[in-house]
């Protein structure tokens, strides 16, 4: 007789099973309630198919729809696996390739026989999903070799699949997963886990969203394929209600507003960069100015470092091995172009845009002696950074290719660091709420590949770690998570994940705690000891980038900027032209206050004026006509609302003054500039 398993509960309960028991069956063996809601397995802390038999003494922990983020991301899977059986089946000849799950859904990616797919094609795949749910097929896991692997696809036309298992490591388990049974059943190479059976999903649940090329193995050099795009839940009610977060998404996209609001615009001939225009341009100033304030009182120092560096630089600091491919590179010397031969010599010196600036702000460090009294020294910089990211990658304002940072590097040493990140914490924390934010925290471990010693990695961890405790925000109401895997191949990080106005989050703010960059690029400071000290090197930024964090706020807001923030923060609008010079006379008084001003003169109707002021997001439009212009008053009319309300020209500009003044400067009036 074979050796029973013992089974661990949650509760701490042991339950002695024979081999080829599997979970569903604990299930059933505790209820018929819990064998009805149980769709998969943790099983040692990995998820696992429910009908996996045990492969010897193991924890066990069922999983049902309650444990929301294992029963999405398997129904996720699914509803991918599912899509790419419904096309094989419309589509004979079409060969897969792969179907993962992402955040709000799934997608996968076809090699079409004829042609490319497009939008029209999705109602009927959608239709053939729900057919293959309904037949309610089980989902099968079988262990193959690489041989029989390679001989399937080869056989069945799939070339992708074929030329993905010969590369598959020697040591991999190799697993597919059959739906239904028999001849006709649908094969897909996959490390799972599924659900049971294609029945367990909802066929009101899902909806194909979009087609799009992608590229085999996301390589330029290799077959265009379609990707078909989708979105996946748990019911119905969770489509419907994610529906309608991209409904309203869709109003609040920055490319859309910045476009109607006259804020910025991009163009192929600066492919990835920003043209910013007037509008857009005074929110940045804002914000600059803003963080300035913020990084003065915090007792930083700001800096100003060169865009080109020698590729020496980038090979010391481990850059260019670990960044290369992403960075812009020159040579240091271009030949004239009327010599004849090549344009760059074989023996040129090479030179590159910077991607970050961390290495140049150690170069500014190691200039003149430290000694452990200066420390901890904080440099800030504005610092314009380029990036060679993909074109297919470029988003908006979201993902450029040059963009400025609110960087800074924080030099310190070890009995500094802990205090360090928790002044950082508390001042992200300020920052964050002065925009109307919520966020959460999380703790991002190391790498597999990484530079530095394992001692270096278990300070930098738990320093960040205490830090946060330090600060109070280590707890459930600011999210607190760890991540493993998820850090910088130099350092761990906190990364801060805001949460806007319809419930999307966006991960801004870092810290990192940095052991090798100040070894690589030999930094140090003289110690109470008199000998050489290696400081420790805080990355952090706040905004990210200035310019994703200006899209963040103004799909956030809606476009609909608090005053302080506004480009343009009123508008005097006149009803009839013998008001004209009280609205020019008004419009001075308001731009003497600090106000940003402009004024409507022209000869429209005033709803027409209401409309389009409307449309480009003025917070405040003050309307006059003949009696407020012999009356010295103004009609209040605030952005989407149809009220107004009449008041002196004295008391709007006060109002707007107090509106007007950031939210950092307010009750502080002995800081407050004098135009204020």
């Amino acid at each position: 007789m074979s050796a029973m398993f013992r089974i661990t509960l949650p509760d701490g309960s042991v339950r002695e099973v024979a081999p080829g028991t599997t979970p569903a069956d604990i299930a059933a063996a505790i209820g018929p309630g819990l064998a009805k809601a149980a769709i998969a397995a943790r099983v040692d802390g990995e998820l696992r198919d429910i009908m996996r038999p045990f492969e010897g003494d193991s924890a066990l922990a069922l999983v049902t729809a309650k444990d929301e983020a294992d029963a999405l991301e398997l129904a996720r899977h699914d509803y991918a696996h599912v899509l790419a059986e419904a096309v094989q089946a419309l589509f004979p000849g079409t060969q897969i390739t792969f179907g993962p799950a992402t955040d709000d859904g799934f997608y996968y990616d076809f090699a079409p026989k004829d042609r490319p797919f497009t939008e029209e094609d999705l109602p009927a795949i959608e239709a053939e999903m729900r057919k293959i749910i309904a037949r309610d097929e089980p989902l099968i896991r079988e262990v193959w070799t690489r041989e029989q692997l390679i001989e399937r696809w080869t056989h069945q036309g799939e070339s992708f699949k074929a030329q993905w298992a010969a590369e598959l490591p020697d040591d991999e388990e190799l697993t597919v997963y059959r739906a239904g049974k028999g001849e006709d059943a649908w094969l897909d190479m996959c490390r799972g886990p599924h659900l049971a059976s294609t029945g367990k999903l909802d066929p009101n649940a899902f909806k194909l969203t979009r087609v799009s090329g992608a590229y085999w193995r996301g390589d330029q050099k290799n077959a265009m394929l379609s990707r078909i795009y989708g979105t996946g839940w748990l019911n119905k009610k969770q489509l419907a209600e994610h529906l309608t977060r991209l409904e309203e998404a869709a109003k609040r996209d920055h490319r859309k507003l910045g476009n109607e609001m006259d804020l910025f615009h991009l163009q192929q001939e600066a492919h990835g960069s920003v043209f910013w225009h007037p509008k857009g341009f005074r929110i940045w100033r804002e914000l600059e100015a803003y963080m300035r304030r913020a990084i003065d009182a915090g007792g930083y120092r700001e800096v100003k470092t060169p865009q080109v560096m020698d590729a020496r630089q980038w090979e010391q600091s481990g850059h260019w091995g670990k960044y290369r491919e992403n960075m812009f590179v020159i040579p240091d010397e271009v030949p004239n172009v009327e010599d004849e031969g090549p344009l760059v010599s074989d023996d040129a010196q090479w030179m590159a845009l910077k991607p970050m600036n961390c290495p140049a702000h150690v170069l500014i460090f190691r200039q003149g002696i430290k000694s452990y009294r200066d420390l901890p020294l904080r440099f800030y910089e504005n610092g314009c950074c380029h990036r060679n990211e993909p074109h297919g990658a470029l988003h908006g304002l979201m993902r450029v290719r040059q963009f400025t940072q609110d960087d800074a590097h924080i030099f310190c040493r070890e009995d500094q660091i802990v205090e360090e990140v928790r002044a950082f914490c508390e001042l992200a924390d300020r920052i964050y709420k002065d925009f109307g934010f919520t966020y959460s925290i999380k703790l991002a471990l190391r790498p597999e590949k990484r530079f530095g010693t394992e001692e270096m990695w278990d300070m930098a961890e738990t320093e960040l770690r205490d830090a946060v405790v330090r600060a109070g925000l280590a707890t459930e109401a600011y999210g607190w998570e760890e991540l493993p895997g998820e850090g910088a191949f130099y350092a761990p990080k906190l990364e801060w994940h805001l949460t806007d106005a319809i419930g999307r989050t966006w991960q801004v703010g870092t810290i990192q705690s940095d052991r090798v960059l100040p070894e690589r690029l030999d930094a140090s400071y003289i110690g109470e000891d008199g000998e050489r000290h290696r400081p420790i090197m805080l990355h952090r930024a706040i905004f990210g980038s200035y310019e994703r964090f200006i899209g963040i706020l103004i799909e956030h807001y809606a476009g609909r900027f608090p005053v302080w923030l506004a480009p343009v923060q009123a508008v005097v609008a006149t009803i009839v032209s013998d008001a004209d010079g009280y609205a020019e006379e008004a419009a001075a008084k308001l731009a003497a206050a600090g106000i940003r001003v402009e004024t409507d003169l022209r000869n429209e109707k005033i709803n027409y004026k209401v409309r389009e002021h409307s449309v480009a997001k003025v917070p405040v439009l003050l309307v006059v006509g003949k009696r407020e212009a012999e009356e010295g008053k103004v009609a209040v009319r605030r952005l989407g609302s149809q009220a107004q309300e009449v008041m002196t020209l004295d008391e709007a500009i006060a109002m707007l003054r107090e509106e007007a003044t950031p939210p950092d400067l307010r009750g502080a009036t002995e800081n407050v500039p004098e135009e204020w």
